[in-house]
This record gives structure tokens, C-alpha cells and sequence, in this order.
């Protein structure tokens, strides 16, 4: 219905599939029929909210990656990552894991047993973005970020933390490997924040509460895309019209050089690569990944 009526300078409306990861249900917003990628962004996974009982939390064994960079942000509650490069780093809410898979790594993402002895919470979002072909095969790589090292914008009820990327006449410290911009941004009820016009392709996620562009109002858990070029605005609903404020993570950047391939947790600009990278994790061919070495997902069987 959203689809139906949008308007001017929003091209569509995607709304996340739910899925099963590790225990704990996600919400996919990307890919989607609707679209492959925003700039880099192929994949965008949120993460709860959600409340681990006593003794439980997240368990997503190890499994591979080629061709993208995994790049998680939290919310709220911590994961413990664990790769086959030898690094072992919890991440908490504000700071940045990324982790760049080039030609192959294995990972894994789990509560610390630590915070197994009481309930937890977690809630984030996990996105992957496409890395571009002349660097689908470079060396993987894995880096923290912690929150103070991410640059704050504020201005009239708006505030605007830059996670990856460059806009806003800002720039982070993340190495990235194509042009992009990646953003968490907090709205006061009937604030405002411009999209960047230094980027071709620009997406909201609207996390929580409800926003506005061009006078139409957008609830939490939807996936705004944009035309090109087009100024536009995204305000949060005014507290007149019952709005609590929102927040929402804003993403893009430049049109990736072709389109990808992808299946499970590996994305190639070429098919026999994705098939080779099967084949790979089926023979162990993969490195393992140390301290968390006795389970692995199966290539899955689709």
C-alpha cells in the first residue's frame, strides 16, 4: 500500500522478513525483491529488541564469508566476536565491528557465558557491504572501533552519530573500501535531519518511532529508499500528531560497479567463485576459527 502513494523523491518502501539467527529472531530489510543493494549496502539485518533468559543467549557458530565486510552496530547488550584471524573483541553499544572477509574468513557471534548467569538483552543491527571487484580478493581483515572514535553531529533536537564513511562535511577513522556513508541518527518529535547530497543512493531505517518525508508518515520497521539527487528531509513525527522522537540509521553511497551474487553467507560479482567458496567450507578448506573451534554451520542446503 505504502508503495501506492509515495511520495515525491522516495522510490520505495521495503519491510523486513523475519528470519531465525542463532537462536534470536532478525528482521531483513536487505535484499529484498524491491532492491539489492543501497551503495554498498547488501545485507542489513536488525537484531531484536529482544531478552535472553538465564543460562541462554546468542549462538551463531562459526560459518565463512568471501567478498563483503560485516559491519555490526548495537543498540543495546553485547556479542563476543570471534574469527579465524586469531581476534577475539565484545562489542557494546556505539562501538563498530568490522570485519572484512576479501577472499574467505570464518566468524563467530555469541553472548560471553559471563552474561549467561542473568538475563540479557541485545539489539542492533547487523549490515554486510559489497566490497568492490578489484578488492573481492584482498586479505581479510578484522577491526574495533569503540564509540568515542565516531564522530557527533548535533543540531536543533537532532543528533547524528557517523559510524562509516564520509558526509556532512565529516569523515570516520573506519577504513572502507568504496564510497559510502553509514549514520545513527536520534530525532526529537518534529526535528529534522537533510540526507547527504554527496551520495548517489541513500536509505532510512527507521528503528524507532515514526517519521516523515514530504509530509508522509513512515512507522518503525521499514526500509525508506530515495531518488537521486532529490534534497530532501526526514523529520520525526511532531509531538501534536503523537510523536515520541525517532531514530534511525541512514546508509548509501556510490552505485556499486555491477550487480552480485549471493548465496548464504558469501557475495561475488561471479557465480563459479560463490561455488568455489561452497566448496571450500564442505572440504574445511576454511581456516578454523580459535577458541571457538568444535562446531561450524553446514553449507546449507537450498
Amino acid at each position: 500500500m505504502e508503495n501506492e502513494t509515495l511520495p515525491p523523491g522516495l522510490e520505495t518502501v521495503i519491510l523486513p522478513r523475519a528470519h531465525d539467527v542463532g537462536g534470536f529472531e532478525v528482521r531483513r530489510a536487505l535484499p529484498a525483491k524491491e532492491r539489492q543493494m543501497i551503495g554498498p549496502f547488501i545485507f542489513f539485518d536488525q537484531m531484536g529488541p529482544g531478552e535472553f533468559l538465564t543460562g541462554r543467549g546468542l549462538d551463531v557458530r562459526p560459518h565463512p564469508h568471501i567478498g563483503l565486510s560485516t559491519v555490526t552496530y548495537l543498540f543495546d547488550g553485547e556479542i563476543l566476536h570471534r574469527d579465524s584471524l586469531g581476534s577475539e573483541q565484545a562489542i557494546r553499544p556505539g562501538a563498530l565491528n568490522w570485519m572484512t572477509a576479501g577472499q574467505g574468513i570464518a566468524h563467530s557471534e555469541r553472548t560471553d557465558p559471563v552474561l549467561r548467569a542473568h538475563s540479557n538483552k541485545l539489539y542492533g543491527i547487523q549490515s554486510w557491504a559489497a566490497l568492490p571487484m578489484d578488492q573481492e580478493e584482498r586479505a581479510p581483515a578484522f577491526t574495533h572501533y569503540p564509540a568515542e572514535a565516531l564522530p557527533i553531529l548535533e543540531d536543533r533536537g537532532a543528533r547524528l552519530k557517523l559510524i562509516a564513511g564520509e558526509a556532512w562535511g565529516v569523515r570516520t577513522p573506519v577504513e572502507t573500501h568504496w564510497p559510502l556513508f553509514y549514520a545513527d541518527l536520534a530525532l526529537e518529535p518534529g526535528a529534522a535531519w537533510p540526507l547527504p547530497d554527496t551520495h548517489e543512493e541513500r536509505g532510512a531505517y527507521v528503528v524507532q518511532g515514526a517519521v516523515e518525508v514530504a509530509g508522509q508518515r513512515f512507522e518503525a520497521g521499514r526500509m525508506l529508499v530515495f531518488r537521486a539527487g532529490d534534497a530532501l528531509s526526514i523529520s520525526a513525527v511532531g509531538r501534536a500528531e503523537g510523536g515520541q522522537g525517532a531514530r534511525l540509521l541512514l546508509l548509501g553511497g556510490a552505485v556499486m560497479d555491477g550487480p552480485r551474487h549471493i548465496f548464504w553467507n558469501f557475495v561475488s560479482s561471479r557465480r563459479d567463485r560463490i561455488d568455489q567458496a561452497k566448496a571450500d567450507w564442505e572440504a574445511g578448506r576454511f581456516a578454523t576459527v580459535p577458541g571457538d573451534d568444535k562446531e561450524f554451520i553446514p553449507l546449507p542446503r537450498l
